[in-house]
């Protein structure tokens, strides 16, 4: 039996997980724990309250320890520099809380691509019905901010790529949305506007203030979203086109999973009658998209069991 620890480091929370592995390579969560982020004034400072907590197995008893974190991985897996954190990640500094030589580090949403193939992707719900075929799988999802990546099977095992397409520019198709596009702009004080800014946790707010003029926090939004239809179709439109653009850029004959936790604690986004209208929209591959499964990872801690698939992959 091995122990894992897996851990997905994000820009509101931090999550870290134990696990234990058979020899069958089936993975069972025995402990979990969310710690904030900003509560850290350093990657050192969050090891140091992860060991105030009373675990299961010391960092250091680890078989493997995979750490997803929100950014791009740099140094052959030993970097990470978060744009959204305000504190870097680096192994070989903080070799002395970590047993380096079994740490490794990936992106969070390479993790999220890797959940697919354990009990989270088991168990996601369908959203829009196909006959997928094999081949690439597009994970896309928006929480605190937006991540993608992509999964497939090589001969040595499952591969996960990732990507920073939260960060591309978000298209606009028609002048209110044209309107909505210069209203951002004025209100984020920035020169370009990209698709996390739009299909995030703050991009709900940002849609909300635009239609109604308020300003909500996107957790009362969502919740009332009986209340805000025109909000509720725009959101739903924005989430479904971010999630269309993605499946035809890398051909996602596979299907598309959606992760995140706009979607968790959200679910109205994605049975929206805007949202299947807008991802089937295309002026030369409607068909095409027809036949891409959409499906909805609504477990908050599938980056955790993607990290630990991960780092049984690394095992074996």
């Amino acid at each position: 039996m091995n122990n894992i620890l897996a851990s997905d480091i994000g820009g509101t929370s931090s999550r870290f997980a134990f696990f234990h592995e058979d020899g069958a390579q089936d993975l069972r969560l025995i402990f979990s724990i969310d710690l904030p982020t900003a509560s850290a004034e350093n990657f050192s400072a969050l090891l140091e309250m992860l060991l105030a907590e009373d675990l299961p197995f010391a960092p250091s008893d680890a078989d493997s320890v995979i750490l997803a974190a929100a950014g791009p991985v740099e140094r052959d897996g030993t970097y990470c520099n978060p744009p959204w954190i305000p504190w870097d990640i680096d192994l070989a500094r903080d070799k002395e809380q970590l047993p380096v030589s079994k740490t490794r580090l990936i992106n969070d949403f390479v993790a999220q691509a890797f959940a697919v193939k354990t009990r989270v992707g088991r168990e996601a719900k369908v959203v829009l019905p196909a006959d997928s075929a094999e081949g690439t799988i597009a994970v896309i999802g928006a929480g605190t901010n937006l991540g993608k990546a992509l999964l497939f099977e090589t001969k040595h095992g499952t591969a996960a790529i990732p990507s920073e397409g939260g960060h591309v520019l978000f298209p606009v198709t028609n002048s209110r949305e044209f309107s909505f596009l210069t209203f951002a702009l004025d209100e984020l004080g920035e020169s370009l506007l990209t698709v996390e800014n739009v299909v995030s946790g703050k991009g709900i707010a940002l849609v909300h203030k635009f239609l109604t003029g308020e300003v909500s926090e996107p957790e009362e939004i969502t919740a009332a979203f009986s209340r805000y239809p025109e909000t509720l179709e725009w959101c739903a439109r924005f989430y479904a086109r971010a999630c269309r653009e993605f499946a035809l850029d890398v051909l996602a004959t596979g299907g598309v999973y959606i992760a995140g936790g706009v979607a968790a604690k959200a679910p109205e986004l994605l049975k929206a009658p805007a949202f299947k209208d807008e991802f089937l929209r295309s002026p030369r591959h409607a068909d095409l998209l027809e036949r891409i499964t959409v499906r909805v990872m609504d477990d908050e801690q599938s980056g955790l069991w993607g990290a630990a698939f991960c780092a049984m992959q690394y095992l074996a």
